[in-house]
């Protein structure tokens, strides 16, 4: 697996790019964000805040903007105004100064993980038929999603969405109407052993409502967990095909 270390300091970098290696990672390091916006294509990132040239803040809106790869946050900066708006720019875990290597691998699995999830399966005789499930495509009033592209579409225009938020909306859109739990959310979207921080599924949830243009899609049951409200939910001709 190919690892992106964006980090200027040499006494971090070194330790990391020896100890990723021999847990078999090929890392390829770059200090500054322009050459981290330049690198080639990796399988994660490993993206410091703190860099010379500009913010790691600037670097990953940047990078979301042309790539979903799995990006972990890694910075001196604790405060909870910072996790936020990385894990609300699509960062996909935050990891604070000082850490230790086996947390760090830890955080590189899950997140791995949650990226090469398996597919939803196919409908079977006790799903609705009506939710798209497997390799078709859902369609919900103006809401398209496909789970086999993992693309999704609001009143025909393509929306962005990072790989935790499409599972995010995916796993609501399951069962459009019925409220998912929290904690169901959190282990099926991260999982049972997530240890982020604890206001990441109110970001993540803030996030997909702002990129679907209306906050009313996705409602909040206080003390519960989530629903989606779209209306005018009738199965594409591709879902009705799914077996």
């Amino acid at each position: 697996m190919r690892v992106l270390l964006v980090e200027d300091d040499n006494r971090i970098a070194g330790p990391l790019e020896e100890g990723l290696a021999r847990f078999g990672f090929t890392v390829e390091r770059v200090s500054t964000g322009a050459a981290a916006l330049s690198a080639a294509p990796s399988d994660l990132v490993l993206l410091d805040l703190g860099l010379p040239d500009m913010d790691g803040i600037d670097v990953c809106r940047q990078l979301r903007t042309v790539s979903a790869v799995p990006v972990i946050m890694l910075t001196a900066r604790s405060g909870e105004s910072d996790r936020i708006v990385g894990l609300e720019l699509g960062a996909d875990d935050y990891l604070a100064k000082p850490f230790s290597l086996r947390e760090l691998i830890a955080r590189i699995r899950a997140v791995i993980r949650r990226a090469q999830a398996a597919p939803v399966p196919a409908t079977t005789a006790t799903t609705p038929p009506s939710l798209g499930s497997g390799t078709g495509a859902q369609q919900l009033g103006p809401l398209r999603i496909d789970r086999r592209t993992r693309h999704v579409h609001m009143n025909g225009q393509p929306v962005a969405l990072s790989p935790k938020e499409f599972d995010l909306l995916a796993l609501l859109a399951e069962d459009p109407g019925a409220v998912c739990s929290r904690q169901q959310i959190i282990d099926t979207v991260w999982d049972p052993n997530f240890f982020g921080p604890t206001k990441t599924l109110d970001v993540h949830v803030a996030a997909v409502r702002r990129k679907l243009g209306d906050p009313a899609t996705i409602e909040t049951i206080r003390r519960v967990g989530f629903r989606l409200t779209l209306t005018g939910t009738t199965p594409s001709a591709d879902s009705q095909a799914v077996a």
